[in-house]
This record gives structure tokens, C-alpha cells and sequence, in this order.
């Protein structure tokens, strides 16, 4: 298939199987979610009634003082240990790499489909000043959330978009599917394009 490059009347010739493929939403569901679930630090943790400080001796006898209690650490009392305590653990989900990479497919195509994917000749800003980024992107209709996606981006594009906080810069090598679901548009060069191709092919 033919992806037309926005600003020349030059087309690139891309392979169907990574930006014509058909769209999985189950599939593109469970590996953004995989993604997202991977990045959570899993620290929390919480103590038990055995080891919270405090003595494990009866509070009061057992008869004559109204409700019957045991030890102070129980859950139910101020400064007791949790019933069901948290503790740290992993929440990473297994998504081996064809499934990764058949839902980066997947997105790349439906953004194709649906116009919000737009190839360009090159993209990058002569010094790091968001205002020049700001003029750049003014040329395409990107939309409010826009992604730009380079073969290698440079500390000058990524500066400039750093005060940017809806755009978002990667390159092929960080490029993820939350990134490229949340875009609203994705600006991307012909040369990212080959890498892509290599890289889900």
C-alpha cells in the first residue's frame, strides 16, 4: 500500500501487513493494559495484626466488661493491624513479543484508516525553543494531543516539547501503544516508517 507524505505529492510504499492490518480490540485492549500494569511500582504494603507494635496480652477479662477482647493489635481497633494486609508484589502480565508487536500493527493501521497518521519528509526544530515547536505544528492539523514519532529525535525536538504537556515526543526505538491509542494524530517521518516496518515485519 501507498501512505502519502503530507507537504510533497511523493508516496511511500509501505508493507499491508504492518499498516493494513485488521483491528483487534481485544487484542489491543490486553496489551495496553499489559503496558500500563508493567509500569505500576507494586511498593504498597501494609502490617498484619502479628506485626504491628504492641502487646499481644488480653486487654480485659473475659466476662463483665461488656464486649469480649483479645489483643489491641486485632483490626478492628485504632492502630490494630490490617485484616487482609497489602503487601508488595508484581503486576506485570505476560504479552509475548508477536502479540506486542501485531497490536502495535493493529493501532498504526487504524490510525492509518482513520487519517489521524501523517508521514512527512522530516521533522525537527533548530534549537531547543517551544515556541518554534509551537509554529511548526501549527502547519499540520494535529489535533490538541499529537505524537511525533522520529528515526533518532533530537535533544532539540525533545526540549521544545517538554513544555508542551498534550505533545509528545518518541522515537522508533520508545515508541509504545499508550503513546500511539492516547495521540489524537501521530507525525511521523518516512525514515521512522522504514524502522518501523523492520522492526514489525
Amino acid at each position: 500500500m501507498e501512505l502519502t507524505i503530507t507537504g510533497s505529492g511523493n508516496t511511500l510504499s509501505v508493507s499491508d501487513a504492518v499498516f493494513g492490518r485488521e483491528f483487534s480490540e481485544d487484542l489491543v485492549h490486553q496489551v495496553v493494559v499489559a503496558y500500563q500494569a508493567a509500569a505500576r511500582a507494586g511498593t504498597k504494603a501494609q502490617k498484619s495484626r502479628a506485626e504491628v507494635n504492641g502487646t499481644t496480652k488480653k486487654s480485659k477479662r473475659q466476662k463483665g466488661g461488656g464486649a469480649r477482647h483479645g489483643a489491641l493489635t486485632a483490626p478492628i481497633f485504632v492502630g490494630g493491624g490490617r485484616a487482609f494486609a497489602a503487601k508488595p508484589r508484581s503486576f506485570v502480565q505476560k504479552v509475548n513479543r508477536k502479540m506486542y508487536r501485531a497490536a502495535i500493527s493493529a493501532i498504526l493501521s487504524e490510525l492509518n484508516r482513520q487519517g489521524r497518521l501523517k508521514v512527512v519528509e522530516s521533522f525537527d526544530v533548530d534549537a531547543p525553543k517551544t515556541k518554534g515547536l509551537v509554529a511548526k505544528l501549527a502547519g499540520f492539523e494535529v489535533g490538541q494531543r499529537p505524537l511525533i514519532v522520529t528515526e533518532n529525535a533530537s535533544e532539540n525536538l525533545f526540549l521544545a516539547a517538554r513544555n508542551l504537556p498534550y505533545v509528545q515526543v518518541r522515537d522508533v526505538q520508545g515508541l509504545d501503544p499508550v503513546s500511539l491509542v492516547c495521540a489524537d494524530s501521530v507525525l511521523i517521518t518516512a525514515e521512522a516508517v522504514k524502522k518501523i516496518e523492520e522492526w514489525l515485519a
